[in-house]
């Protein structure tokens, strides 16, 4: 990794980002520069020239406290920086930067293209992981849809009610996740929308 300094003239509007993963420690900045992608994180520093970033894989990743979280993984070689959507703000308060993160991952992928990267770009969960979630939730709709025909065939009317409130919970949350991050590889003209905010 390169390590040079940056200054606030080699930025444009909409080339910063920060976030911080976690209460303790400094935040994650990131600036866009023409000599590359400016990066600071747990006391370390480098910029990263955009033609040397090997890969960028987008994703959607919710959490507990942000249902709306969003994330990249950045590769150089073997290193790799990730960014978020949200930042943590209290224990028990993570905030949404969906706007700026939006902002600074389109502004990342224009200045690949402008300076003729060749980047891997890739979008969802990997295919392997995948399938073991697409595995699983079929699994677990044969076993839910057993267990409802079981309860109306004994007059459980109730317990078919239960199993049907919540498959939809189960399925509007797992579905979603699944159904955002299906696997892809992508342009840098087109940028999967459903895995931006």
């Amino acid at each position: 990794m390169q390590e040079q300094p940056t200054t606030s003239t080699q930025a444009t509007a909409g080339a910063h980002y920060a976030f911080k993963p976690s209460l303790i420690g400094a935040a994650h900045q990131f600036e866009l520069t023409d000599a590359g992608l400016s990066w600071r994180l747990a006391g370390r520093s480098g910029v990263w020239p955009y033609t040397d970033i090997s890969a960028i894989r987008l994703s959607y990743r919710p959490v507990t406290l942000q249902a709306d979280r969003f994330r990249a993984d950045i590769q150089h070689g073997r290193a790799r920086i990730t960014v978020v959507s949200t930042s943590w703000q209290t224990a028990a308060l993570m905030a949404s930067q969906n706007q700026g993160y939006r902002a600074f991952i389109l502004e990342l992928h224009q200045r690949m293209a402008a300076a003729g990267s060749k980047a891997a770009l890739s979008g969802g969960l990997g295919p392997n992981l995948y399938a073991a979630g697409l595995t699983l939730v079929v699994l677990l709709a044969i076993g839910m849809a057993g267990l409802f025909v079981r309860a109306l065939v004994t007059g459980e009317f109730s317990g078919a009610l239960f199993l049907l409130a919540f498959a939809a919970l189960f399925g509007w949350q797992i579905g979603g996740f699944l159904r955002r991050n299906r696997p892809l590889a992508y342009t840098f003209t087109d940028i999967p929308q459903r895995l931006l905010p």
